[in-house]
């Protein structure tokens, strides 16, 4: 198959469900994680969930990059947006995310200079254009994003570019897994991998989790992916890493990306917004690029971070609860007035429930 609608063909996504029916054990739960902030949108958009036996449970996990992403970073950004000649770049999903006092889209209406763009090099070319001004770049998300955002910096030493930098909040997603599978709240059998992220780690980094008894399948991410993935989770009768995604990733990955990540970044814990931290899990950037580190050449001060008590987006990240489970869900917090991460970006639990699951 080619092209999208095939991937849409009702004819063969009823024969896949079918026999999704037919392979499970009836007297047994299946527990599936789907760890990717696309995929769950696509499970929410395309009902994919009314297809299934009921004995399958497929739960949402922290692969929302904004989600994940903790109120320090977001209070950070916005302390240095309120700074002289300073524009603070960023993909459009941070802007209404709150942190503990405010967001950017609020302190954006207040003067600060804060601009929506679609890359690094979107940032460092507003670099190269406003001399008199720094350029900071919000970077945030996971394997998918950090290659381009090392391909910006190593642009910008190699220009001279002097006024752009990176607030690296950057995440790995294999010591995340490791977390989730030690979680005793969570009894999860198999995970549907993130196909984007594997394209470029490929599936080493993942094969410890059938050490642990968990089944695996790198997922594309149209309704037929994701269903013939979830019948190959129910097939597998050893664990083991399987690749349904092949018609994009190889289980290598992409060399040369890791490299540009290597060259730039490395490993270090990081905080994830409900989960903590997790060690090996953050990317920071090296002391050779320190001159683009936003946290080195502005040192940043923020109050101490404070967290909503009422909003559950930790828990609805670890797949320990279900958005309808807060108090805040569809009455104060809503996409126009969202009170947690969860409910601001795209590719969240809680904006996915809102606008799909018929609340």
């Amino acid at each position: 198959m080619k092209y999208i609608d095939e991937f849409r063909n009702k004819k063969l996504i009823d024969k896949v469900a079918s026999e999704i029916r037919r392979s499970v054990e009836v007297n047994r739960q299946y527990n599936f994680m789907e760890v990717c902030g696309t995929h769950t949108v696509s499970i929410f958009r395309f009902g994919l969930k009314d297809l299934l036996p009921d004995n399958i449970n497929l739960i949402s996990g922290p692969g929302c990059p904004v989600c994940v992403t903790p109120n320090e970073f977001i209070d950070k950004a916005i302390a240095l947006s309120a700074r002289k000649n300073m524009i603070i770049t960023t993909f459009g999903d941070m802007l209404k995310v709150p942190g503990s006092y405010s967001s950017l889209e609020k302190e954006r209406a207040r003067g600060a200079d804060v601009r929506m763009v679609y890359s690094g090099i979107d940032a460092l070319d507003l670099a190269k254009k406003n001399p008199g001004k720094e350029i900071v770049f919000l970077g945030v998300g996971f394997e998918t994003t950090a290659p381009t955002v090392a391909q910006s910096i190593i642009a910008a030493r190699k220009n001279k570019v002097k006024n752009f930098s990176v607030l690296c909040g950057h995440k790995t997603m294999p010591e995340a897994l490791k977390t989730l599978t030690e979680d005793p709240r969570l009894n999860i059998d198999g995970f549907l991998l993130p196909g984007h992220v594997s394209v470029i780690i490929g599936i080493t980094p993942y094969l410890f989790l059938p050490r642990r008894n968990k089944r695996c399948v790198v997922a594309g991410f149209e309704p037929l992916d994701i269903l013939q993935a979830i019948l190959m989770l129910v097939k597998q009768r050893t664990p083991k890493v399987e690749i349904q995604y092949t018609r994009m990733m190889n289980k290598n990955g992409n060399a040369l990306a890791r490299e540009s990540m290597k060259k730039v970044f490395e490993e270090y814990p990081s905080v994830w917004r409900g989960i903590g931290a997790i060690k090996k899990s953050g990317l920071k950037i090296r002391k050779e690029f320190s001159d683009f580190d936003t946290d080195k050449k502005f040192i940043p001060k923020i109050s101490k971070p404070k967290e909503n008590r009422a909003c559950i987006c930790g828990d609805v990240i670890k797949g320990v609860k279900a958005p309808p489970e807060c108090k805040l869900f569809g009455k104060l917090c809503d996409p126009e007035h969202p009170v947690g991460a969860c409910m601001v970006s795209s590719e969240g639990t809680c904006a996915a429930y809102y606008k799909y699951a018929g609340r």
